[in-house]
């Protein structure tokens, strides 16, 4: 630690308003860790969530740490106290590249690296968030335990355990902590029972959403500036074959309009904009009454990537006379072909009238959003999605009109219908990315999104297994070259998680994870992809598809 690391901590602190502080006399302290930047993990509602939760308890004090780069060994934000103060390090980890930077913050506190090298006076670590909720493998012979599923739910049980538990015998505490629902123990759970079969840990979520999901600290310097972030709605029905959050996150959810108004009555108070958060905002069954009060009472809104249909033009007015600019859209594909197969059932006319209704509304910024190396992907598919963006451009055109395309690469997720879906090759990845930037960055439409090179890894790490955490116990820098370094020290066979034949869902490395939606459901989703045939939405005014959660 650092005077400088000191001084920037205290920087921080001076612009945020709603930071807890509390006396650590008497209490339990508890390091959250967001393995990425303070700038990106200030816009985390699911990282505010968890802090305000774990603080709302007497007994527990709670701070926050971040990764910034030559910053090692990170410090905690509210006291600036080293981690190997707190016998509780707590990530927060939404993204599988942060498994990176996450080795790297447990190296940099001297706590021996691997699980079962820890002794009774080394700290506890524990890891939650989306990606480990999916696959916990490639960090379970590095941390002690895992929440799988949502935290509010989880929450009290933990709380309960580690208040009591820690400062005790570290194997009682893990005992302890296997026994609660939604905890992953790797140490206790990969060991087999009296059948031979391993026990599984079932994904927790909250039944309903009656409590708020808000901003807790508000900051000019996170991503999405000095922003009051609210959770309108929690998880996805329309079944996207690719999609982790619509299938980790079911069922959908949504909070009650008047709820959402008294929230968003105290948000305006704090914050000169709010953010409704969700995976499909505008599929929220009251979101025109809550569009219409917030346009009454002169909020300026924001939200995240709304769905093609429905499109509710109620929500786009109050988003242009909120000061917004723009929106943005996700077609997947230019190909219709294509988007049935991945169960996104929105025609290339539907994107044409939702581009033409935020034009009509007066937004003039328009980002889409495209994948590239979806299963059966072809040349033509992506021809389709250059002519479907040049019609999109003339649908928006309008003075100082902007359109923007984001395509990323296509990478199985666990716990998806696509799980067993190889990744496309390096080449062909790189082939069609470069065509996309050849035919539309001249004709004035940027194209941006992530690299072929990280995607590869990232396709590794969302698949992976016990040899994958033998890789990233070598990492030393967050560099691609630091990553191939790892993989070679460990003998790692990265085309085996990326191309390789993948079994069924009994034999996966995440079995251990039951989400909830059934492996047969899985491979019956996988069975009609190759067919294109559509399944039902599953919200619960629409018709139920029987994944098996509810």
């Amino acid at each position: 630690m650092t005077w400088d690391t000191v001084k920037e901590a205290r920087r921080k602190l001076s612009g945020e308003r709603g930071t807890i502080r509390k006396d650590w006399g008497g209490r339990l302290p508890v390091a959250l860790i967001y393995p990425n930047s303070y700038r990106v993990g200030m816009s985390s509602l699911g990282f505010q969530t968890i802090y305000g939760l774990f603080n709302s308890y007497p007994g527990v004090v709670c701070e926050r740490v971040f990764w910034d780069e030559g910053s090692l060994p990170p410090i905690s934000l509210e006291s600036q106290r080293p981690l190997d103060d707190f016998p509780v390090l707590a990530f927060s980890i939404s993204f599988e590249l942060d498994y990176l930077r996450a080795v790297l913050i447990l190296r940099a506190t001297g706590i021996p690296l691997f699980a079962a090298e820890r002794g009774e006076g080394d700290a506890l670590i524990i890891g939650g968030g989306p990606c480990l909720t999916a696959n916990p493998e490639p960090l379970a012979s590095l941390f002690d335990a895992f929440v799988i599923g949502e935290g509010e739910p989880v929450l009290p049980t933990l709380v309960e355990v580690l208040t009591q538990g820690v400062g005790e015998r570290r194997g009682d505490l893990l005992k302890a902590l296997a026994q609660a629902p939604g905890v992953y123990v790797p140490v206790l759970h990969r060991s087999s029972n009296g059948n031979g079969q391993r026990p599984q840990v079932t994904r927790q979520w909250a039944r309903s959403l009656d409590f708020a999901t808000t901003s807790v600290v508000l900051t000019p310097e996170a991503e999405l500036g000095d922003m009051y972030l609210m959770e309108a709605a929690r998880g996805c029905g329309w079944g996207c074959r690719f999609c982790l959050a619509g299938y980790l996150f079911r069922p959908p959810r949504y909070r009650l309009v008047e709820a959402l108004i008294e929230q968003a009555e105290k948000g305006r108070q704090r914050a000169g904009r709010l953010g409704l958060v969700g995976a499909a905002v505008s599929d929220h069954p009251q979101i025109d009454e809550l569009a219409e009060w917030l346009r009454g009472h002169g909020v300026s809104l924001s939200v995240s990537s709304l769905r093609v249909k429905p499109l509710s033009p109620v929500l786009l007015r109050a988003l242009a006379e909120g000061g917004g600019r723009g929106v943005a859209l996700a077609p997947e594909t230019g190909s219709e072909r294509l988007r049935r197969q991945v169960n996104k059932e929105i025609s290339n006319d539907d994107v044409l009238r939702g581009v033409g209704a935020v034009a009509g509304a007066g937004l003039s910024h328009l980002k889409l959003y495209f994948m590239v190396g979806l299963p059966s992907e072809t040349d033509e598919d992506v021809a389709d999605m250059v002519q479907l963006t040049l019609a999109c451009r003339e649908r928006l055109y309008q003075p100082g009109g902007q359109l923007k395309v984001n395509v990323s690469p296509f990478v199985p997720k666990a716990g998806t219908p696509f799980q067993g879906q190889p990744m496309a090759p390096v080449s062909t990845l790189k082939k069609r990315l470069g065509y996309l930037k050849k035919e539309l960055a001249p004709r004035g439409v940027p194209v941006a999104g992530e690299g072929v090179e990280w995607s590869l890894v990232q396709g590794v790490l969302a698949r992976g297994d016990a040899w994958v955490g033998e890789a990233l116990a070598r990492i030393e820098e967050v560099t691609l070259a630091g990553w191939r370094r790892a993989v070679a020290e460990a003998q790692l066979e990265e085309d085996r998680y990326l191309y390789g034949s993948w079994p069924h869902k009994e034999g996966l490395p995440w079995f251990v994870m039951d989400s909830g939606v059934g492996g047969r459901y899985l491979d019956q989703e996988a069975s009609r992809a190759q067919q294109g045939v559509p399944t039902p939405p599953c919200p619960v005014t629409k018709e139920c598809h029987r994944c098996g959660v509810c």
